[in-house]
């Protein structure tokens, strides 16, 4: 079973385009992701923390409406 890392920006947001996610678009403080009539904000930071990517991972699920492993995340 793999663990949860921290990702870089750009990794994050390439998994993101891997799970159907368009975008980034710009925003005033935060770009953000679309995802069919869902919407995602993501900070601007150069990487993300573990405890930052499980709170951003808890909205994508809530987001597409189902669950996401740390196995499927690092294989994206």
């Amino acid at each position: 079973m793999n663990r949860w890392k921290p990702y870089k920006h750009r990794g994050f947001i390439r998994r993101l385009k891997r799970l159907g996610f368009k975008g980034p678009f710009p925003g005033r403080r935060h770009k953000h992701m679309i995802y069919g009539r869902g919407f995602l904000s993501i900070p601007k930071y150069s990487e993300y923390s573990i405890d930052m990517l499980r709170e951003m991972i808890s909205e994508v699920e809530d987001v597409i409406g189902r669950k996401i492993s740390a196995d499927e995340w690092n294989n994206l």
